[in-house]
């Protein structure tokens, strides 16, 4: 686990150079915010979170893929890592910005990718 880096991974640095490719500029990192976010589209107020599958308990096989060791420890931990999502998520809606959610499995679907661009650029 102490692999793992938490930014500048990468499918973050995939979904960076995709949405960058599209024509998008944004910010990443932005201090002040809840979370806070990985990237930032300050002039349309859009926050978008990379999350890993596993990590996240995303609804995907990768996501469902369950822990052999430490069951119990792991359910805590991915229940705790989806409460907190819920929670930043909130918050930044109530600070007023929009929040797209990217999954890790997402980041290789160039279609995804594109409806997100497109759905960016909307706002």
């Amino acid at each position: 686990m102490t692999t793992r880096r938490s930014k500048d991974n990468t499918p973050e640095a995939t979904l960076r150079s995709r949405l960058h490719a599209c024509g998008l500029r944004f910010a990443r990192s932005t201090r002040g915010l809840p979370g806070p976010p990985e990237l930032v589209l300050p002039r349309r107020r859009s926050a978008i979170l990379v999350r890993g599958c596993f990590w996240h308990g995303h609804d995907c096989p990768e996501g469902r893929a369950a822990p052999k060791f430490h069951v119990g420890a792991w359910a805590e931990k991915i229940a705790g890592n989806r409460e907190r999502d819920r929670r930043l998520q909130a918050a930044l809606q109530a600070a007023g910005w929009q929040v797209e959610t990217v999954w890790e499995c997402q980041i290789e679907q160039p279609r995804a990718i594109a409806e997100l661009a497109a759905s960016l650029r909307r706002r």
